[in-house]
């Protein structure tokens, strides 16, 4: 009976502590992106989200602005940090389908536009080759190779700046 009870406790200890994916959230019409207040619906085919531990969700009018609020959180939510993320989701370019993030290649300076105009686009990892030649990408890169330096190459920076809500 006492060994009964120590498996049925470790196995809620291992419960527990296992780490749980959230799924990606569907925004509502009112959902605006965290950076640049635009709305985030018109734009489903680029839609990112950094989804909280505590259940909070941000949205992202793209993986571009994804990647702004990422780098300088404090920013946009005080509150938050990167260690309080569980999940983060971009639409993938050829699935339209949301997919973790970690898990797909981010290709920069190509002829593809977001709604905020160039973009990091995200594409898996078998298609890369392809979408660079289709595209004219200029740079991939996986989630944790992009750096903050890379918004300002191939004039990343100034398509948001020039764009009117």
């Amino acid at each position: 009976m006492l060994r009964k009870s120590f498996v049925c406790a470790l196995l809620l200890v291992v419960i527990s502590v296992t780490v749980y994916a959230a799924e990606p959230h569907k925004p509502s019409a009112a959902d605006k992106c965290a950076v640049c207040g635009m709305l985030v619906t018109p734009h489903v085919k680029w839609l990112s989200q950094i989804i909280f531990k505590d259940g909070s969700v941000m949205f992202f009018d793209g993986p571009k602005d994804m990647f702004k609020f990422y780098f300088d959180i404090p920013k946009f939510a005080p509150a938050k940090t990167q260690a309080d993320i569980s999940d983060i989701y971009v639409t993938e370019y050829y699935t339209a389908k949301p997919v973790d993030a970690k898990t797909v290649v981010f290709v920069t300076g190509s002829d593809v536009m977001g709604p905020m105009g160039k973009e990091f686009v995200p594409v898996t990892a078998d298609k890369v080759n392809s979408f660079m030649v289709d595209h004219k990408g200029q740079k991939s890169l996986k989630f944790d190779e992009v750096k903050v330096a890379d918004f300002h190459s191939g004039n990343m920076d100034k398509s948001h700046a020039d764009h009117k809500h």
